[in-house]
């Protein structure tokens, strides 16, 4: 038996320290993770493209870039040099990422936004954050599943059906971002990238057991178009997708900064790292069981009780607290559909001057509830929103009041462990994810995981920061991961 660890086994952190010092080729790297993607993939589902060719290439001219710098004869090590910096070899080169169908644009690659519309679409053009990415030396090996526009909280649609999630297949992945998720659960990719406009970043990092981080709006530039417009009433933002809070930090230092192309990008430096160290003694912790009005079940708030309590055993003060924000369920989901449905009806309106495809008009090839979602949110008009904004205010300083006083406010990600591979939970579903107030608020949110029920059902952590504090997030998120490791949860999937 070889005594070789297994490569996908490894974190984007360790893969990219051992291809920089010669211990590792990105060929080999990126060969072990494609195979890994052939053993995986049918009963997974976690792809809609697979950039095997190019991917190929890319890590030969990963690894012919990194020759260039060596001063050794090809026979010996590498010798790890000091002076070396990521000016001299990206932080990311030679690892293989995948990258979300929606959003993520490379150009020359099909790029379907989950549409069986779009199945044969290739984008003309590479996004900022995956132009960021390719620059810092990550390798695309493919494009992952989602719903169709990334209209709700599973993934499934008609270019190739359901994602399942590596911990438990019988479950969905969720969405939006469940391709991305499910790929770096089940050691597809070591990162991927993901979108969140009410949650798909942190239902699928959820359900599938992995670490997924909604930034603060404005930090990762999204320079989508036709329209860079859309995203401010109902925020939008594009973040990684994980198995290790040290390669969302590095996957963030990448992603993160401001963009010309993007008006609603903000020039806020972070550092990522920089609080990865920090004992959890420095920390104040606020824990809401339920942000007050959310139906979480027993057996979630069970397993995220013992997580937060980890916090209180490493030497942070943990407290219970409210989150004032003064609204039952019925009027928080009053005011979520207007901002989320006529987000979606405003995208149907900008593909239709796009493309000339006018979604409304259209049966096949455009799922019901996507077709019921823009249908009512064409229904509203401004004065509807208009009465959402008092609401969305009172959250908002609501979580404000809270962090004032502590560094990080812990919740569940979501009022019950995930749904079933086909089921559709409905587009009323709003009380199953303790997300979307996060979306209206703008602030960074991570999902951790928790630990897994007695059914062996994976359970997420919310870990919600200041404003432009993503670092205390990240920070937050660390002390759980050396109390509470998670990375045995791979071993199970595996």
């Amino acid at each position: 038996m070889s005594s070789e660890p297994d490569v996908t086994a490894l974190s984007a952190t360790e893969l990219a320290d051992k291809i920089r010092h010669g211990e590792l080729t990105a060929t080999d790297a990126v060969d072990a993770h494609l195979e890994r993607l052939r053993e995986r993939d049918e009963e997974i589902n976690a792809f809609v493209t697979v950039c095997e060719p190019e991917a190929l290439e890319a890590a030969t001219g990963a690894d012919r870039a990194l020759e260039a710098t060596e001063t050794r004869t090809p026979s010996e090590p590498r010798e790890r040099m000091e002076h070396e910096t990521d000016e001299d070899i990206g932080p990311l080169h030679g690892v293989p990422i995948a990258l979300k169908d929606l959003g993520g644009l490379k150009e020359g690659v099909r790029h379907t936004f989950g549409s069986a519309l779009f199945a044969d679409h290739v984008a003309e053009r590479t996004a900022a954050v995956v132009q960021r990415l390719e620059e810092a030396g990550a390798v695309v090996i493919g494009k992952t599943n989602t719903p169709a526009f990334g209209h709700k909280g599973t993934t499934v649609n008609d270019v190739i059906g359901p994602t399942a999630s590596p911990i438990a297949p019988e479950l969905n992945a969720g969405g939006s971002s469940g391709g991305s998720a499910a790929a770096v659960a089940a050691g597809m990719v070591p990162v991927a990238t993901g979108s969140d406009a009410g949650g798909s970043i942190r239902i699928p990092a959820a359900c599938c057991g992995v670490y997924g981080l909604k930034p603060t709006f404005g930090l990762v530039p999204d320079d989508r178009r036709p329209s860079a417009f859309g995203r401010s009433t109902h925020h939008v933002t594009m973040g990684p997708i994980t198995r290790s809070v040290e390669d969302a930090a590095l996957a963030l230092s990448v992603m993160a900064g401001p963009h010309p192309d993007d008006p609603r990008s903000v020039p806020v430096d972070v550092e990522p790292h920089s609080g990865l160290e920090r004992p959890a003694s420095e920390f104040r912790i606020a824990y809401s069981p339920d942000l007050e009005v959310f139906p979480v079940e027993d057996d979630v708030q069970a397993v995220v009780e013992d997580a937060v309590q980890s916090f209180a055993a490493a030497g942070a003060t943990v407290d219970e607290v409210r989150v004032d924000h003064g609204y039952g369920m019925d009027e928080l989901c009053e005011a979520v559909e207007p901002t989320f449905t006529t987000a979606m009806a405003r995208t149907a309106t900008i593909l239709e001057e796009s493309t000339g495809i006018d979604v409304r008009e259209l049966e096949d090839g455009v799922p019901d509830s996507l077709l019921e979602m823009i249908r009512r949110g064409d229904a509203y008009d401004l004065a509807d929103l208009a009465r959402t904004e008092p609401v969305r205010t009172d959250v908002f300083d609501a979580v404000q009041d809270v962090l004032e006083e502590y560094d990080a406010l812990l919740t569940p990600t979501l009022s019950r462990v995930g749904v079933g591979l086909h089921e559709d939970p409905g587009i009323d579903a709003w009380e199953w994810t303790l997300t979307w107030p996060f979306n209206w608020t703008g602030h960074p949110v991570a999902s951790a995981p928790a630990g897994l029920t007695d059914r062996g059902r994976p359970v997420g952590l919310q870990l919600v920061g200041s404003r432009f504090d993503d670092a205390t997030v990240l920070a937050a998120s660390a002390v759980l991961e050396r109390e509470r490791p998670w990375d045995w949860l791979y071993d199970e999937s595996a």
